[in-house]
């Protein structure tokens, strides 16, 4: 990984009394070492990725605790290393993103879920939800509701994380059932401090092996007629355990207030969202003192009856805070509420908006419509004019947006090596006519926005192949299905890549290898290069992934009789194979590999090599692309086929020429794409090459001179 946790693998050495500082995804990570976990998986995504990053590069020091740690293939395979908790002791923890990380675990869960586990077994979910969010808006409640699994969401403190993380191990066994740990995009990246304890080793792990298996089980397998059984326990036994537990520890928080007719439950992920809000009604004191008694839900599944009847008895109103759509907590406790004949009128999405994040402006209204309804006599005029004076913001933004700004979408980074293998699919278009394109998560996702817009579904990780089946035998030409290289391993290999060449699919499978999981933070995988590569490849214009042959290696012993290489900078090579692929008689299935490192990991390898051989005076050499204005017809053409954030526009100097010219500005990486493009398509001559020599030796000396006095000679009258 080229990416360095160095300063944070250091702090999980912390022991019982010293200080973290730092993020919450970080303070969880410490936090599973204090709780003796024996074993630790996943796959790689933002929210949760430093999680699994700092601990892959903490490899030697979690050795001498005897923990294990494993960069899985995808979230299924991590899902199913929880199997280990089931028969032993062993404390497990696996991570990954969202509820789309969980529909892939799902097989893996569920089988987990029914006969429960003896080892306490977390899942740490990156709750990818919101205005920030990247994935799908789904719930991980919606999942543990379904397969009956604990769900915590902790209120973003951090020392109060680290606490629940330590109670969700325990919850864990004293139920026999798995627990999920839903970190909000806001919770993971918080910041704060909290004082350690000390790391504890595993008391069974790889340092401390076992002799023999555990006895044979049937009860333990998830298999008929054990599953009839364990859907019984999970009601009458492994649930009533959690709930008890719940009340035992404590896990559930109220914080009392003055209205005792009153009353707010709230989910733990969004307290602090909800007590900026009181304070904006002057409800709340600076340490988050509410006038409004608040239940916060740690836990949010199992909900405890007793607490909820607890809470609520005697007062007149609840407001319940929950996030996203249905309202699962909401219908539980007006049902609960409801068999338990507890008097109470309950407001929730009757306030709230059903869908989105709740910020501190969403949670604000509800509240305002809440103080209005149930207490006219609490302050408001506060909370009004908050909310006056952001509705003032908002207005305002959105009158200088209704006026004419540029376009801005996301975009590739610069240089990266996939930007010029859309580049030529659009120019290859030209030749063979519009093509249907599958698209796939990952990077080259952003080929669906402008300037490329290509991509007509996208269906899951490595899925683009697969989605393609239903639409190649009712499209006149051949599709493409476009996927990483991430994508390929994770899951395009076998759903996309066996099925299309068991079925005899006539398609063409386009790969994009840059050499890592770019997407969600550069992490390793099979097809990377290897140190020796890198160190092979330290020259700027070398790419560092052509020596590793994994992937073609692959496909060609699966059975992929029609594969091709090409360096993903070469437009007018990439449009040839693509011309090729689309119009070969060859009837089954065609893979090209688009080979191009990726630039920033690229990028992260030559500058430290650069910056070396310039502070030891060798000669180091930088490439610099530009266009001459003189020549340049002002048409942007080259722009519409680019999309680099360097290729951009400005005032031309010639009077004569109205229209802004093209020029590349300093940004500029050298990767050759604008010059690649205008070979490729023909365009105007007006993009140049340049050579910026540090320390030139004596030939480079000797050269200029003599480009200069032919350059002179030629320009005489």
């Amino acid at each position: 990984m080229e990416v360095s946790f160095a300063r944070e693998a250091r702090m999980l050495r912390r022991g019982a009394g010293e200080t973290f500082h730092g993020e919450g995804i970080l303070a969880i990570t410490k936090a599973l070492l204090q709780s003796g976990v024996a074993y630790v998986g996943g796959y790689q995504g933002a929210p949760v990725s430093h999680l699994l990053d700092v601990l892959v590069q903490s490899k030697d020091y979690l050795a001498e605790l005897g923990v294990h740690v494993e960069a899985c293939a995808n979230e299924a395979s991590a899902a199913a290393m929880l199997g280990a908790s089931i028969h032993y002791p062993l404390r497990g923890a696996v991570t990954w993103k969202s509820i789309v990380g969980t529909n892939v675990a799902a097989d893996a869960l569920s089988n987990l879920a029914s006969p429960g586990v003896t080892g306490g077994a977390l899942i740490v979910v990156g709750e990818d939800y919101g205005e920030g969010a990247s994935v799908v808006q789904e719930r991980t409640l919606a999942f543990a509701l379904k397969s009956s699994l604990l769900l915590f969401d902790p209120r973003p403190e951090l020392e109060h994380m680290v606490r629940m993380v330590e109670a969700a191990f325990a919850l864990s066994e004293a139920s026999n059932t798995p627990a999920m740990f839903q970190l909000r995009i806001r919770a993971c990246h918080v910041r704060g401090s909290f004082v350690c304890s000390d790391n504890v080793a595993p008391p069974v792990s790889g340092r401390h092996l076992l002799e023999t298996p555990a006895a044979f089980d049937y009860a333990k397998l998830s298999h008929p007629p054990a599953t009839f059984r364990q859907e019984k326990l999970k009601h009458d036994q492994r649930i009533p355990a959690a709930r008890h537990s719940i009340v035992e520890q404590k896990l559930n928080e109220t914080f009392a207030g003055r209205r005792d007719d009153l009353g707010i439950i709230v989910q733990g992920g969004l307290y602090n969202s909800l007590v900026r809000a009181l304070q904006q009604f002057e409800l709340a004191d600076a340490f988050g003192d509410a006038v409004v008694p608040v239940l916060v839900l740690n836990v949010v599944c199992p909900l405890v009856p007793a607490e909820i009847r607890e809470f609520c008895a005697g007062k007149r109103s609840v407001l319940v805070v929950e996030e996203g759509q249905p309202e699962f907590i909401e219908q539980e406790i007006l049902a609960t509420l409801r068999r338990l004949d507890v008097a109470c009128r309950i407001h929730g999405k009757d306030l709230l908006p059903m869908a989105g994040e709740y910020t501190v402006e969403v949670v604000g209204r509800g509240l305002a419509g809440f103080v209005a309804q149930e207490a006219p006599e609490l302050p408001q005029d506060a909370g009004r004019d908050w909310l006056a004076a952001t509705d003032a913001r908002r207005q305002a933004v959105a009158d200088e947006l209704a006026r004419p700004l540029p376009a801005r979408p996301p975009q590739f980074c610069t240089g990266c090596p996939e930007r010029p293998v859309f580049a030529a699919l659009k120019l290859a278009q030209q030749d063979v006519g519009p093509v249907h394109v599958a698209a796939d998560i990952g990077c080259h996702s952003f080929a669906t926005l402008e300037p490329f817009s290509i991509g007509h579904s996208i269906l899951g990780y490595g899925m683009s192949l697969a989605s393609r089946a239903g639409v190649s035998p009712v499209f006149s030409r051949r599709t493409l299905a476009v996927m990483g290289d991430g994508g390929f391993w994770h899951n395009g290999l076998l759903s996309g890549v066996q099925s299309a060449l068991f079925n005899g699919g006539d398609a063409v499978l386009l790969i994009l290898k840059n050499g890592y999981t770019s997407a969600t933070g550069a992490q390793e995988m099979i097809s990377s290069p290897t140190e020796a590569d890198k160190i092979s490849a330290r020259d700027p214009r070398a790419s560092a992934v052509h020596a590793n042959r994994s992937i073609e290696r692959t496909l060609a012993g699966i059975g992929v009789g029609w594969l091709r290489s090409v360096d993903s900078y070469d437009v007018a090579a990439m449009r040839r194979t693509l011309d090729e692929a689309f119009t070969t008689p060859f009837a089954g299935l065609k893979v090209i590999v688009a080979e191009g490192e990726c630039q920033l990991e690229r990028q992260r390898r030559v500058r430290p090599w650069r910056a070396a051989r310039l502070k030891a005076g060798q000669r180091s050499l930088r490439v610099r692309y530009g266009v001459d204005e003189d020549v340049c017809s002002g048409d942007h053409a080259c722009i519409r086929l680019s999309g680099c954030p360097t290729l951009t526009l400005k005032a031309s100097s010639d009077p004569l020429k109205v229209d802004p010219v093209a020029t590349v500005v300093d940004g500029c990486v050298g990767c050759g794409l604008c010059g690649e493009n205008a070979h490729a398509a023909a365009l105007c001559p007006s993009f140049y090459r340049g050579e910026v020599i540090t320390h030139p030796h004596w030939r480079d000396r000797l050269a200029a001179r003599l480009r200069r006095a032919c350059i002179g000679w030629m320009q005489k009258p």
